[in-house]
């Protein structure tokens, strides 16, 4: 069973889905993402305990995420989304870094707009990715 839930955070108001084996979306409710159609709004015991685990790293006490995760995109984003799980807290990579880890060394535009596209947001890291000129 698909089950949504809204939190609100520092971040703001969080909405994080589940197909009752992995949290499927972590997204700012403000940015409408799609959602499954026959999501059910509940907390489910997967969807608490990736909130719980969210608290945690938004207090500083938490640098990797332990629930399962299933992101839902193309083979491209999926490979993207995977690699960014790899950088470690506290560092960051470019564009092209990326790009040349999933093996698409001129993909650095693609990476972008993979990253744009992130469902899972914190627990894939997106924010850790930076332009070569380190913005």
């Amino acid at each position: 069973m698909n089950s949504v839930f809204y939190y609100d955070s520092i971040l703001g108001k969080l909405r994080i889905a589940d197909n009752g084996k992995a949290v499927t979306q972590i997204v700012l409710d403000s940015l409408n993402y799609p959602i499954a159609k026959d999501c059910i709004e509940q907390e489910s015991p997967l969807i608490k305990t990736a909130m719980q685990e969210l608290n945690e790293y938004f207090d500083g006490k938490r640098k990797d995420f332990d629930f399962p995760i299933d992101p839902q995109g193309t083979e491209f984003q999926k490979r993207d989304w995977a690699e960014l799980r790899k950088i470690p807290y506290g560092e960051t990579r470019t564009y092209k870094q990326i790009a040349e880890a999933i093996g698409c060394p001129k993909g650095f535009r693609a990476v972008g707009l993979a990253n744009h596209k992130n469902p899972i947001i914190i627990v894939i890291p997106c924010h850790r990715v930076i332009g070569a000129n380190g913005a």
